[in-house]
């Protein structure tokens, strides 16, 4: 959703590398570009004016002035005014000290309230709690028996004692719901409401009146991230007729322009606290500012990355893998290869998590074009191949690929370059193993593959001076060419054409890429 915008300061930073010093000149500029890239996006203009105000105060300052990299500065400066307007630090939800505790949806018809209130089940119920889903929304064809089928997809109570479509009293049910939780033992009752074609009035008080009856411990407005500058309007209008206390962000993964995001916690002073990035149920999570800052300004999302991954790898099968492949690679066998896959996929779409990473942003053409049935393609290659062909892949000859490749219905050259790519893996994750830094095969500038050996070469072939005094001088100026390289690169970064900004992909990625 904020690629473009994205992409935009990308550009806007690029300009001011490798300045020394910015000038007035330099920051009126860049503060032009941010400007204009954020009305763009869709922006509100109130909040393009503040943060512009913001960051040109810094940018002129001592802040930058003193710096000794004033474009990592500016960064800095940008990166923190988004938090800001993004709500600064995460909102939590407010739990009643005395159980059920009541969560109200509301906002307009369309915004996906039924869908999130199953999502935000799922997510409860993954923290530990027994949400129970009430239908309030008796107004909209089928919108009980849809929460209904949402609530058993995400393995959630369901109450909904009348059938709508015009039929019963939607205050009525949410005041039932909640002596119904606390015979039935729900902590949490989530309470789906009518939506809204725009500011109606009768849906309004409707709204308010089942807030009177059950008292909610908090009420979330849904808006739909794709709607533009009519969600901020929606917001506020719902902020003052009905009041609520917290945002969720629906469909973040469409492809508008998304400036509503950006601009409904600055403008209603209530803080974005969950989104919605996907359609599947556990395409849901609490929303962090400083990392969706750190998303738009392409620097990843290595923290959300990790907790994915936490909550989907046990600790015990990564020490397990670990104690394998430390014995030596032809440990590691095609059904830990398939294991270690599906694991992967369980944390999500492929895409998205590559997304999360630092710099990928260069990438995203690539990343968009990956085709996801590629990994599906690679487990039926491996589940077509019999025990000992996992075991042992080096004895698949000919006559065996063509026997695998008709099981998983592909082509014998796949299978082939499965194979290929899986010895390259073993390798490379058995040296990961012994506390090794592998380069990736194929992937320039990182070791590994053919230009390793070249490197390799030349240093055998390098000789020294037979004359001490020679050789001393030569040492010395070899120490402090390292020592000169190391400070202004403190990780060893590749440099040059050889910078991870500007790797292309190795062949047998691209292959996963389209």
């Amino acid at each position: 959703m904020f690629d473009t915008l994205s992409d935009r300061l990308a550009s806007t930073f690029k300009n001011l590398r490798g300045k020394g010093r910015l000038s007035e000149a330099d920051i009126d500029a860049t503060a032009r570009e941010i400007r204009i890239a954020l009305l763009e996006a869709d922006v509100a203009l109130p909040v393009v004016r503040a943060f512009i105000k913001q960051v040109k105060e810094r940018a002129t300052g001592a802040e930058v002035s003193q710096a000794l990299n004033p474009a990592q500065q500016v960064i800095k400066i940008v990166n923190e005014e988004l938090i800001g307007i993004l709500g600064g630090e995460t909102r939590r939800l407010r739990f009643a000290k005395q159980p059920p505790t009541v969560i109200m949806l509301a906002g307009l018809q369309g915004a996906g309230k039924t869908t999130l209130a199953g999502k935000l089940g799922r997510w409860l119920k993954s923290q530990g709690h027994a949400p129970l889903l009430v239908a309030c929304d008796l107004q909209r064809p089928n919108a009980v028996n849809q929460l209904q089928v949402v609530s058993e997809r995400a393995g959630v109570a369901f109450y909904g004692p009348e059938p709508g479509n015009g039929v019963g009293d939607p205050v009525q049910v949410a005041k039932d719901s909640i002596e119904h939780a606390r015979t039935k033992q729900h902590d949490v009752v989530i309470v789906d409401t009518a939506g809204r074609l725009g500011i109606d009035a009768e849906m309004m008080q409707q709204a308010a009146d089942i807030r009177d009856a059950v008292s909610p411990d908090e009420v979330l407005f849904v808006v739909d991230a794709m709607i533009g500058q009519d969600a901020v309007n929606t917001a506020e209008a719902f902020r003052d007729g009905v009041g609520f206390d917290g945002v969720v962000l629906s469909k973040l993964d469409g492809d508008a322009r998304g400036g509503a995001a950006l601009s409904v916690a600055h403008v209603t002073g209530k803080q974005i606290m969950f989104a919605s990035n996907g359609e599947k149920l556990d395409d849901f999570d609490a929303f962090h500012p400083d990392r969706m800052a750190s998303r738009i300004l392409g620097m990843g999302d290595m923290l959300s990355l990790i907790e994915k991954a936490e909550q989907t790898f046990s600790q015990a099968e990564a020490e397990k893998m670990a104690a394998k492949l430390a014995k030596g690679p032809k440990e590691f066998t095609l059904d830990d290869f398939l294991a270690q896959m599906e694991q992967v996929r369980k944390m999500g779409s492929i895409s998205k998590l590559l997304g999360m990473l630092p710099g990928m942003g260069q990438m995203k053409d690539q990343i968009n074009n990956l085709d996801e049935r590629e990994v599906d393609r690679t487990a039926a290659i491996i589940k077509s191949m019999t025990p000992a062909e996992r075991a042992e892949p080096t004895i698949i000859n000919g006559s065996r690929r063509a026997r695998i490749a008709r099981g998983s219905g592909v082509d014998v050259s796949m299978v082939k370059s499965l194979v290929e790519r899986f010895f390259e893996a073993r390798k490379m994750m058995s040296k990961m193993a012994q506390g090794g830094m592998p380069g990736m095969p194929g992937m320039p500038g990182m070791g590994g593959g053919p230009r390793k050996k070249k490197q390799v070469k030349q240093a055998k072939g390098k000789r020294k001076s037979g004359n001490p005094m020679k050789r001393k001088a030569e040492e010395e100026a070899a120490a402090a060419r390292r020592e000169a390289a190391q400070a202004g690169n403190p990780l060893g970064l590749p440099q040059g054409d050889q910078a991870p900004q500007n790797f292309e992909l190795p062949e047998e990625f691209k292959k996963f890429m389209g």
